[in-house]
């Protein structure tokens, strides 16, 4: 599937002294330079979205000839209270020095990226082998969504799906390298000893969860999978 990137116009919503967003002209050394703030507002997107997978593409609106603003050597870009960065979103650019001054750029962020899907139908308890994932082309990424093959491939489904459906982490779980009823090592590690017992196993668990077992002697603990044993805290 062809994915198509639209083109947004943008605006910015100006935060500013009523003397500050004059239309007269100061001298050249003493206005602040928009190139400059578009510029902040570029590297403060990147670095914000530095860590999401897929191609990032941020579009910066140019701000109004019209405002001028004081020179300031100390601007800052932040993100208002509950905005995303995902398509359009505002920017503020304040600057740190006195008098100071504010403002909001309006910024356009587009994400490209293959999200997985389920290949065909999967069955509740199966485990995920590389021809039943697909992929599908999207400009946004939801929490918990997968992205990467590795992210799926060996886990087991939860419950069962139809082909076509996207796949989320919440959707999958690691194998169980402990289950229910099966003898299990207990260690108990401490400052300078380690202790090791065998228990039954009261519940089904995978590679880093917690869960519990019964010691022969009928005491139930509980411990951290690790290794395939139980590793308990004395």
């Amino acid at each position: 599937m062809q994915m198509q990137i639209v083109s947004f116009f943008t605006y910015i919503a100006l935060s500013v002294a009523p003397a500050w967003a004059s239309t007269a002209s100061p001298s050249a050394s003493a206005t602040q330079s928009h190139a400059a703030i578009r510029n902040t507002v570029e590297a403060f997107v990147r670095t914000q979205t530095q860590a999401i997978p897929g191609k990032v593409n941020i579009q910066v609106a140019d701000i109004d000839g019209r405002i001028i603003l004081p020179s300031c050597p100390e601007i800052e870009a932040f993100l208002p209270p509950g905005a995303q960065l995902n398509g359009n979103s505002s920017v503020g650019v304040r600057c740190n020095r006195q008098p100071g001054w504010s403002l909001f750029v309006q910024v356009n962020v587009k994400i490209s990226i293959s999200i997985l899907i389920a290949k065909k139908m999967l069955q509740q308890g199966q485990t995920l082998r590389a021809e039943d994932l697909g992929s599908l082309p999207s400009e946004s990424l939801q929490t918990g969504t997968l992205t990467d093959p590795a992210q799926a491939i060996g886990k087991i489904m939860k419950f069962g799906v139809a082909g076509g459906q996207i796949l989320r982490q919440d959707m999958l779980r690691l194998p169980y390298s402990i289950k229910q009823g099966q003898t299990v090592k207990l260690l108990v590690v401490g400052a300078g000893f380690r202790v090791s017992a065998e228990g039954q196993a009261l519940n089904n668990a995978a590679e880093g969860e917690t869960t519990s077992a019964r010691t022969a002697s009928g005491q139930i603990v509980n411990g951290l999978v690790k290794g395939g044993s139980l590793e308990i805290n004395p």
